[in-house]
């Protein structure tokens, strides 16, 4: 991308504030957000709510696993029974795709979802407690939690009419 994609604004304003409104506006409180590179610059962005929790990981050039474990660790400290899962690089994401992946049944400590795009798998994902020890053992490298979804079958859930669900990766041309 060039720039670390917690910096990235488009002509809808900042991705990283657009992800954590999304997520607050659907309920999910507090938000997590886990940052890296030029963490005080993207810091700087975030809007000035004490709901949201920050965590600053060092070793982000270890890639996802270690921004997915320091999340988790944080939500570890919550008295919550999962989480939501997703990347700052979903520029589209909506309310409704969000809504869809914490409903209509309620979302229990073993509950684990992934979102899909015409079947290809996406984020955001719902990881329940019951899995976050687990899920952290499994992480290496810059890999998510995809692996681990995929072999404890999570649920999927068809998002493609809510929105793309496709991550950002390079610079607009």
């Amino acid at each position: 991308m060039g720039t670390p994609k917690a910096l990235m604004v488009d002509a809808d304003g900042s991705w990283l504030c657009h992800g954590v409104s999304v997520l607050l506006g659907v309920g999910c409180t507090p938000v997590i957000v886990v940052l890296g590179a030029q963490a005080s610059d993207a810091t700087a962005l975030l809007p000035s709510d004490s709901t949201n929790i920050l965590v600053v990981e060092s070793d982000w050039q270890k890639g996802m696993s270690a921004s997915l474990h320091a999340g988790l660790d944080a939500a570890h400290k919550l008295t919550v029974d999962a989480a939501v899962v997703t990347l700052v690089d979903l520029p589209d994401l909506n309310a409704g795709t969000v809504a869809r992946m914490v409903g209509p049944t309620p979302v229990q400590p073993n509950t684990l979802r992934r979102a899909v795009f015409h079947g290809s798998p996406g984020h955001p994902v719902v990881i329940g407690r019951d899995h976050w020890d687990a899920l952290i053992n499994s992480l290496t490298g810059d890999a998510g939690a995809g692996a681990y979804l995929r072999e404890h079958r999570a649920e999927l859930v068809e998002c493609s009419d809510l929105s793309t669900g496709q991550d950002v990766d390079y610079p607009p041309a």
